[in-house]
């Protein structure tokens, strides 16, 4: 039987932060490897790192203050520490995305579900404003949200 292929493996992840007091080490040294299927539950403390590791993953430590100064995260066979902003601009949302847990970052009250799902569908998929609201309906639909057709509104 052949061994299935991780899609997702990070390597001695370590993503510091250098500010005026010093360097914090918000992420030292993680490992751990999702295979096709998988979930991943990351669970810990408050500040422990489990933002700081999904942020790295995505790309999207600010820098400065941040850097990933040490480790790999492959994804489907490439490792993602060494693509471009525009490499993994093509990858981030369409490829692999994050639920982010800060309440402010979270979907914005002004402009509908639907719209706020439908711009990553027209970025990422060049769909239709129509195509991307059939989509976004589809979508909610899967994961069990009731009335989908109403809530895109």
């Amino acid at each position: 039987m052949k061994e299935q292929e991780s899609l997702v493996q990070v390597k001695n992840l370590k993503t510091h932060f250098f500010t005026e007091e010093g360097v914090v080490k918000a992420v030292d040294g993680v490992d751990f490897e999702i295979f096709s299927g998988e979930t991943l539950g990351i669970v810990g403390e408050s500040g422990c790192g489990k933002s700081v590791t999904a942020l790295s993953i995505m790309g999207l430590v600010e820098s400065p203050p941040g850097e990933i100064v040490e480790g790999e995260i492959n994804f489907a066979g490439q490792d993602l520490t060494e693509l471009s902003e525009d490499e993994m601009r093509k990858i981030r949302g369409n490829d692999i995305a994050m639920i982010f847990q800060e309440p402010m970052t979270s979907l914005n009250p002004v402009y509908t579900v639907g719209d706020q799902i439908s711009e990553s569908l027209i970025l990422h998929e060049n769909l239709s404003k129509k195509e991307a609201r059939d989509r976004a309906i589809e979508l909610l639909e899967r994961v069990g949200i009731p009335l989908p057709g109403q809530r895109v509104e």
